[in-house]
């Protein structure tokens, strides 16, 4: 069966005599394994304009799995395994579980809130002191921060007067122990990304902001093969990616750097594994490849 539970779907014959030549075929071939590569469709995808800037959004996953960056049609792997992925890797199992994580990926609230005020306080440090940060300085501002807003406030409003009890010193002191090991983790990625050319020198993150805006634009598209949306839907989700992409960082290089260190923070615990391998891969063939739309289209 050939795209099952799809509109399209078609049955080859598959028993004996011919089940014979499908096990052949297999013993001769095999699983197909391919360089990783840019995979480019010609005509019928978009290659310039708002679309075509959302869908290089998330370029770096497409050349990772070996899929077409600017299918806007999606079918992926097929109906079935594209909802596979869904509920694998999500829990989605619906077209409105699918819609809930969409819209909170293009929000940018599908990692997590430690990261966003670690990175945020430092880009506050850097354009206070003109762009050098000094990780001391960082891990300690983080530490003043978290201590003073754990002492308790009166908040005045409209609703009247709110009190909040300090919390516990324990409580606290985990909480900058956390948040300084995560400062030193990001400078650590930092460090390597630098060494393998993702980073320039003396340049850093600024937000992982790409990390959901690049799987937005993946997503929008997963849910379309899985018949969870329209195109229509994908597309203006694909465009959103794009434009809000544009908003936070100011080329393709930052984007793929917020990518990365959002990717790895998540999966990789600072073991540069695959999951941070991969990327610099995927990376540097879309810095480098004449035909790669991170080249091709301005990123704002």
């Amino acid at each position: 069966m050939v795209n099952p539970g799809s509109p399209c779907e078609a049955f080859l014959p598959a028993a004996p005599p011919h089940s014979n030549t499908w096990a052949q075929h297999y013993r001769t071939n095999g699983p197909l394994k391919v360089p990783r590569r840019l995979l480019t469709l010609r005509v019928g995808g978009p290659l310039h304009g708002s679309v075509a800037h959302g869908l290089a959004c998330g370029a770096l996953l497409c050349v990772s799995n070996d899929s077409v960056w600017n299918a806007m049609a999606w079918h992926g792997t097929g109906y079935l395994n594209e909802r596979e992925r869904l509920r694998g890797w999500w829990g989605i199992t619906t077209r409105e579980e699918w819609q809930d994580y969409l819209r909170d990926l293009l929000a940018c609230e599908q990692h997590s809130s430690v990261w966003d005020f670690a990175l945020d306080l430092r880009r506050t440090i850097a354009r206070d002191f003109g762009g050098h940060v000094d990780l001391g300085y960082w891990r300690q501002a983080a530490a003043n921060v978290i201590r003073a807003k754990s002492e308790g406030s009166i908040v005045v409003s409209e609703d009247g007067v709110t009190t909040t009890d300090p919390r516990p010193e324990s409580e606290v002191e985990a909480r900058v122990e956390g948040v300084q090991r995560l400062i030193g983790r990001i400078t650590r990625y930092e460090a390597r990304m630098r060494a393998d050319g993702v980073l320039d020198e003396n340049r850093y993150v600024s937000s992982v902001d790409a990390w959901d805006l690049g799987r937005a634009s993946k997503m929008a598209r997963w849910g379309l093969g899985a018949r969870f949306g329209t195109l229509a839907e994908a597309e203006s989700a694909v465009i959103q990616a794009g434009r809000a992409a544009s908003l936070s960082y100011k080329s393709w290089q930052d984007f793929s750097a917020g990518y990365i260190l959002g990717r790895c923070l998540h999966f990789d615990d600072e073991e540069f594994g695959d999951w941070y391998q991969d990327m610099v891969e995927a990376h540097r063939i879309l810095m480098s490849d004449p035909g790669s739309p991170w080249l091709n289209i301005p990123f704002r």
